[in-house]
């Protein structure tokens, strides 16, 4: 049975576990990318080092945000069309993907670079960490084609049926990663800016990865010069599709450049520094949730794009109880032992131990609710709905968690801050919940349609 095949034939259960599993270690991989040089940074660094790095995150948002735009966006398209059997126009989004990575790519890094001091200002930077800062996101910028190309490639590997290439792709990557922040930060004493070229070093391994996949003849769908040309009736459904996560990303930017600003007003900069751990726990629980979202999505989508909405249906629910199994064990990890946490980057600053350990245990008190509310809002954007999915993706990080980071502030001081993202998850999680439910009565019925019509 062909790969993309087995999408709307192989058991749903066996084939969720074989697609979301490689998606989930790759996810994890990539987590590393960012917790890794927190963890060595803060070690080898300290506090304004760490805090430096927490600055320069929205700006490597914003790199991510475009990679999903076209990445997410081109692969969710990619496996709708695989469904419906038109191969041909698959490969031409194919084209017009790697094109626009690459020019996007290009195009943020000479702009990035020009204005990054203003940037990192914006984004809450105080003179003490306005250095390490400029530092380690210069080296990130001058490398961010290497983070488009093979972040945002990686999601057509997935996405025409072959999860275990496109976790090697990852794994590969975060390998060396952890190899280089030891050589460059503890032996050579290269600080945050060893952090940065390790991570630079280890994207354009990924990167060559990816392309030598597509170019060696391993892949389904083909990367053709002549599908590079940008076409607007490609292009145009690809970013309708991808606006969902790449909204979502720029929130999260905008949201950590506010939040950073806040907690210098309240905190100072030993609050930006914890931010940094909180960021990197959640980072490191949440990206299982991810790669399970990324996982199930081709299923969604080719089963959509071929009509068959029981499989949609289980597909789903079976992804949500798994993110929701998930996170609720990394909840409870969290609340039991916040310090062990806290610890591996607070170095020898007993004061960001304590405040990093009752931070976490507020910032996530939700937790076990996000599981949820990631997966189903993904569905609207694997079954081609981008109004929806860019709702329910912006509802937490915009309509609600920005105002309460505005306004607790003004009653609960620092405590305000981290009691903010806590209750944005659970009325985010109500508002997920009252249109995918309604959107599981309408997959029910139209599979009763669907197999009405079906000749005897």
């Amino acid at each position: 049975m062909d790969r993309t095949e087995e999408l709307g034939k192989a058991p749903i259960g066996s084939l969720l576990l074989r697609f979301s599993l490689p998606a989930i270690v790759g996810m994890m991989v990539n987590a590393i990318y960012n917790v890794v040089d927190r963890i060595f940074i803060g070690q080898g660094v300290g506090p304004l080092g760490l805090a430096g790095a927490t600055v320069a995150f929205p700006l490597m948002l914003i790199l991510m945000a475009f990679g999903m735009l076209v990445g997410m966006g081109g692969s969710a398209l990619v496996s709708i069309r695989l469904g419906e059997k038109k191969e041909a126009e698959a490969e031409h989004i194919l084209g017009n993907a790697a094109f626009l990575l690459g020019a996007i790519a290009l195009t943020l890094t000479v702009l990035g670079l020009s204005f990054l001091t203003p940037l990192l200002r914006l984004f809450g930077a105080s003179d003490a960490i306005l250095p390490y800062a400029k530092d380690y996101s210069s080296i990130i910028l001058m490398g961010s084609i290497f983070q488009a190309m093979g972040f945002g490639m990686n999601n057509f590997i997935r996405g025409e049926g072959n999860p275990k290439v496109a976790m090697a792709t990852m794994l590969i990557g975060a390998l060396l990663n952890i190899i280089l922040d030891a050589l460059f930060i503890l032996v050579l004493g290269m600080g945050v800016r060893g952090a940065a070229l390790a991570t630079v070093i280890s994207q354009g391994v990924s990167a060559l990865w990816v392309m030598a996949y597509y170019l060696g003849g391993r892949s389904h769908l083909k990367l053709r010069l002549r599908n590079l040309a940008p076409k607007s009736g490609i292009v145009l459904p690809m970013l309708a599709i991808g606006m969902a996560p790449f909204a979502m990303q720029l929130a999260s930017s905008a949201l950590n450049g506010l939040l950073n600003n806040q907690l210098q007003r309240y905190g100072g900069d030993l609050a930006v520094s914890t931010m940094g751990i909180i960021f990197s726990v959640v980072t490191f629980f949440l990206m299982p949730i991810f790669g399970l979202n990324q996982g199930v999505q081709p299923i969604v989508g080719y089963n959509y794009g071929a009509r068959n909405f029981g499989r949609v249906r289980t597909a789903m629910l079976l992804a949500i109880g798994a993110a929701s199994s998930l996170v609720t064990g990394g909840w409870l990890l969290i609340q039991l032992f916040p310090r062990a946490f806290a610890g591996l980057f607070a170095g020898s600053s007993l004061e960001l131990l304590e405040l990093g350990s009752r931070a976490l245990r507020i910032y996530l008190l939700m937790m076990p609710l996000i599981g949820f509310q990631i997966v189903a809002a993904g569905y609207f954007q694997a079954s081609g709905k981008p109004k929806q999915a860019m709702l329910l993706s912006l509802s937490r990080q915009v309509l609600l968690l920005i105002p309460l980071i505005i306004t607790l502030p003004l009653r609960f001081g620092l405590t305000g801050l981290w009691m903010a993202p806590p209750i944005a998850d659970l009325l985010s999680a109500l508002l997920t919940g009252l249109f995918f439910f309604r959107e599981l009565r309408g997959l029910a019925h139209a599979q009763r349609k669907t197999d009405e019509l079906a000749p005897a």
